[in-house]
């Protein structure tokens, strides 16, 4: 009986790690992207319904959460190179279960097939065009060759470009599931969301520079240092303040939503990245909590503005 108990524990445990290994909690974190698209579609006239809601948010947290399991796959060897930290580095679970790395990739499969099929069901719910769909393989398409074959973006100096994509996909499935398209104010929406990304891209890829470069990628922390690093973030920082900044003088907006007052919120990172590029940590454990103060920033960021577009509903 007592063996029994102690297998029972033992695969409860495994059950436990294979799923840390795909790191739900990002795929959480991010429901307040995609809610931040939501709310500024209602804001530009969209009607509120909740099905849309839940089951746009229901493929973005498939497809998220299917990321960890294929980059961890396919970084298995740079992985070993790699120490993780709370917002870098994988997981180590296939570090230390290489007998599931098969595993990991049928289930990162799995969770996209899931993500597309609600797409499809979603869009034939709600008579959709077949753009939200092609919106929604795209997105997984292209986290999908971050690391995978042939493309291995982030071992051609690529891969920054499709992390900062995730700026526009991320809020524009929240915009999109409930307007229906993506309209023009949206595009001018995601310019400063893409400079906050790029910020969010270069803090996650600070602390695993020397691993990364002895595993082979080619980040651009690993080619060209943390202090680079440290100078794209407080760059798009001031970047991401000023696109807000604009936004409030275009005519692409209703009068209601001041700019001004999103632009000062966005001003935090920007803030911490100025803080940063000045103390100019080099060594990984100093530069780490700096960019884990970054990502508190952005998340800040994201989730005040969230509260803003709520307090402007009528």
């Amino acid at each position: 009986m007592f063996r029994d108990v102690s297998v029972k524990s033992s695969n409860l445990k495994d059950l436990f790690k294979f799923i840390k290994l795909g790191k739900p909690q990002f795929a959480v974190g991010l429901f307040f992207y995609f809610s931040l698209g939501a709310l500024l579609a209602l804001l530009l006239g969209a009607e509120f319904n909740l099905t849309k809601f839940i089951l746009g948010f229901v493929i973005i947290f498939f497809s998220t959460w299917a990321v960890h399991y294929h980059n961890d796959y396919y970084d298995f060897e740079a992985d070993h190179y790699v120490t993780p930290t709370p917002i870098s580095g994988g997981s180590g679970v296939l570090i230390e279960h290489p007998e599931w790395k098969k595993s990991s990739k049928y289930m990162a499969i799995s969770l996209i097939s899931i993500a597309i099929l609600v797409s499809v069901v979603f869009t034939l719910l709600f008579d959709y065009p077949l753009t939200f769909i092609l919106f929604v393989i795209f997105a997984n398409i292209l986290s999908w060759f971050y690391a995978a074959p042939p493309f291995k973006l982030s071992y051609r100096g690529l891969g920054e470009f499709g992390n900062t994509a995730i700026g526009i996909l991320f809020p524009g499935l929240g915009f999109f599931a409930l307007m229906g398209t993506l309209t023009l104010p949206f595009l001018a929406f995601a310019i400063p969301m893409l400079f906050l990304q790029m910020l969010f891209t270069m803090s996650v890829e600070i602390p695993d520079m020397e691993g990364d470069k002895a595993g082979g990628k080619m980040t651009w922390i690993a080619t060209h240092g943390r202090r680079f690093g440290f100078k794209i973030i407080a760059v798009s920082g001031l970047l991401t303040t000023i696109s807000f900044l604009i936004l409030n003088y275009t005519n692409l907006f209703p009068d209601f939503i001041d700019f001004r007052v999103v632009a000062a919120i966005s001003s935090i990172p920007l803030i911490l990245g100025i803080i940063a590029l000045i103390k100019n940590p080099e060594d990984k454990l100093t530069a780490t909590k700096f960019c884990i103060y970054n990502l508190a920033g952005i998340f800040a960021v994201v989730i005040l503005i969230n509260i803003y577009f709520i307090s402007l509903i009528k």
